[in-house]
């Protein structure tokens, strides 16, 4: 993929808009992921990882203005985060980068990046 375009220049906020509704909608009936998420708070959760993924590809600085640093691990420390739910938080994003079926270039790019971050995640045994 070419440097010098981000992902948010090829998929715009439409894009990660599509990706992350997919993922969430996945979130409550997962037996591993769902009860991490209370459900009074699931639109609220699903806002933070869009914006933040489009502050992180490219696109507009909203999660750094209303949030400051990201410090992924320590906003997710009180979450129990181990290997198996490292595993579904990456299966479902990857079902939902299927489903949303983006361009080719960014859906590998994401995928890399998704699978990364999500072994940093891990802070239990």
């Amino acid at each position: 993929m070419d440097k010098a375009v981000s992902i948010y220049d090829l998929i715009g906020e439409e894009g990660f808009q599509r990706l992350i509704r997919a993922f969430y909608r996945q979130v409550p009936d997962d037996p591993v992921l769902g009860p991490m998420y209370p459900p009074e708070d699931l639109a609220g959760a699903e806002q933070r990882l869009r914006d933040f993924l489009i502050f992180r590809f490219g696109g507009p600085p909203r999660y750094i203005e209303q949030r400051g640093h990201p410090r992924l691990r320590m906003r997710h420390f009180p979450f129990a985060i181990d290997r198996n739910a490292r595993n579904r938080w990456v299966r479902l994003m990857d079902n939902a980068l299927e489903e949303t079926a983006l361009p080719e270039p960014v859906t590998e790019a994401l995928r890399e990046f998704f699978h990364d971050t999500a072994t940093f995640m891990i802070n239990r045994r």
